[in-house]
């Protein structure tokens, strides 16, 4: 990072928080107030210059309000407080729109194959782009923040493939901190990815989403979203995939909830 860049995120970090941003933050980022003090400052910091450093962008006539800003900021970068990272430097705009995108349907090759682009257009509520952008849509990212514990939540989603992009490819491993991490990463995701191939295939219930099975790029994404909003359950019933979602993203976040009494 140049020196340019640091001064100027000094000086951004010198400005005061905005105490309305907190009190977002503290009722639409439910993991806020679950955080110890150091890592709630932590996130308002990430979540500040976030808001300086990314291009917020209302679409379809949408007017993106401060709370639309922190609330997607403050999921986005709770993905960040236990990992060496660059502030998403890569992405620079956010895409928001008010209600349900229809899109091209994709099949993207996991394979190094190019993609597949099908006729027809299917109903999205986001989308990752490796040019440096994110979609979301608005009435998808509230429904999600007001059900915390639902396993679904598109902005953690979204910030997933984001982080899995960063070494060029969606390929549900983004960049580990050591080579060793690489093999049990491939041992336990291709495990957990099988297993729920088969009880889809038998018609058993499943605890991850079933989108999960889509390729290995949504299977991470997918499980991202019950790490941070099902931990308990997913410790107890993924044991190791957690502890590699553990491992990556530097945070244990059923410990978090169950200091906080929580039960998710």
């Amino acid at each position: 990072m140049g020196w340019l860049k640091q001064w100027r995120r000094r000086r951004i970090l010198k400005q005061p928080f905005p105490p309305q941003w907190k009190t977002i933050l503290e009722v639409k980022v439910p993991p806020f107030l679950a955080l110890e003090p150091e890592k709630q400052l932590q996130l308002q910091q990430l979540v500040q210059l976030f808001l300086h450093e990314k291009n917020f962008e209302g679409c379809a006539g949408l007017k993106v309000t401060d709370e639309m800003k922190v609330t997607i900021a403050g999921h986005a970068c709770l993905l960040l407080l236990g990992l060496r990272h660059d502030y998403y430097q890569r992405l620079s705009s956010v895409l928001v729109y008010p209600s349900t995108v229809l899109a091209p349907t994709t099949q993207v090759s996991l394979a190094g194959q190019s993609p597949v682009v099908t006729l027809g257009k299917v109903p999205i509520s986001g989308q990752a782009f490796g040019h440096g952008s994110v979609l979301l849509v608005w009435n998808t990212v509230r429904q999600d923040t007001s059900h915390p514990q639902s396993g679904h939540n598109v902005v953690y989603h979204e910030f997933a493939h984001i982080l899995d992009m960063y070494d060029g490819v969606a390929d549900g491993t983004p960049p580990l901190a050591q080579k060793e991490q690489y093999q049990q990463w491939a041992t336990v995701c291709s495990e957990a990815f099988a297993q729920l191939k088969a009880r889809l295939q038998k018609h058993r219930k499943t605890f991850l989403n079933p989108y999960a099975i889509t390729n290995e790029a949504e299977f991470f994404a997918v499980a991202t979203e019950y790490f941070f909003e099902r931990p308990v359950k997913m410790k107890r019933v993924r044991g190791p995939l957690y502890q590699v979602l553990c491992e990556f993203y530097g945070q244990d976040p059923a410990q978090r909830v169950q200091a906080a009494g929580s039960q998710a």
